[in-house]
């Protein structure tokens, strides 16, 4: 009897989860060779070779399709999302380097809860008192982790937040793009306008890179793109609310990196609160999937009507 039967699952979720599991460990992997290799290389200077090793993967797109990939009627949007894209990686590339890699990973949970909230401002879309209740319970999460007044001031925390923040921008400005271009130009464009931008920042604090780093670089470039694909991947090929748990994982990736690595220990107040951003944010795409679930199976009006 095969695992996806014995768990009463389609092979395809078990498929997906294996990918979210993947990029879960994907993307602790990557905090912890930003951490080693910020060092000695800046960490502007990490993101920019990042994002250029990372659209270095597109290259067999455009082999295969020409510059075809590069049509867009929404070229202003992409700009704004690469500059949104670079500020996001900018602050997170700052806060792997000088903050305890669990305490990143459990803080970055609140972008969902941040996109819930700009997508109420952006999208004009619904929340009632559920979801807004998960909402306060997320960012109280949050409060644990930082513990304000009694924890000293964490530079890391706070950029966490701000890439958070940015990302759930981000978020917003790609569902507005999607309804005209493909995923592929969307992701195109995003390397190609995070580059220059990455690059300007790094340019103040530059230095070449000797080629053992330039090794790391490569490699931290090219498991930041594998976890973007098995994200993508995971999500086509099962339901988020099976996924998700899976993306909680990310937690235990980084302690385990930042113990071994680093001998890093994140305390209780960090599981405590990371468990609690969590658990709203599951609520929350649940109620979002149940809503939208109801709307679909809703019949139409009789024709004659009133609407």
């Amino acid at each position: 009897m095969s695992l996806a039967n014995l768990l009463g699952t389609k092979p395809n979720t078990m498929r997906g989860m294996g990918f979210m599991l993947l990029s879960a460990c994907c993307v602790s992997v990557m905090g912890g060779m930003v951490r080693h290799v910020s060092v000695d290389v800046h960490v502007f200077v990490i993101a920019f070779f990042r994002t250029l090793f990372g659209l270095l993967v597109f290259a067999p797109v455009f082999v295969r399709n020409g510059f075809a990939p590069l049509h867009t009627k929404q070229l202003g949007m992409h700009v704004l999302r690469g500059g949104l894209n670079s500020t996001a990686l900018l602050l997170m590339f700052f806060a792997f380097s000088v903050t305890p890699l669990a305490k990143v990973m459990a803080l970055r949970f609140t972008g969902p809860l941040f996109a819930t909230i700009l997508a109420l401002i952006v999208l004009h879309e619904v929340i009632r008192a559920r979801r807004i209740t998960a909402l306060v319970i997320g960012f109280a999460g949050a409060l644990v982790i930082l513990r304000p007044g009694i924890e000293a001031f964490d530079s890391g925390a706070v950029a966490v937040l701000g890439a958070a923040f940015v990302w759930a921008a981000v978020t917003i400005v790609v569902k507005m793009l999607t309804r005209t271009d493909s995923n592929v130009t969307i992701t195109i464009y995003a390397a190609v306008f995070t580059i220059p931008i990455s690059l300007a920042a790094a340019i103040p604090f530059w230095q070449t890179p000797t080629l053992e780093q330039f090794m790391w670089l490569f490699a931290l470039g090219a498991i930041g793109s594998i976890s973007h694909w098995s994200r993508a991947q995971a999500a086509r090929d099962a339901d988020v609310t099976a996924i998700m748990p899976m993306d909680f994982t990310v937690l235990i990736w980084a302690a385990l990196v930042g113990y071994f690595a680093f001998g890093q220990v994140p305390d209780v107040w960090v599981w405590v609160g990371a468990f609690m951003i969590f658990a709203s944010i599951c609520y929350i795409t649940y109620r979002e999937r149940a809503t939208k679930s109801r709307k679909n199976t809703t019949p139409p009006p009789p024709a004659g009507s009133a609407s």
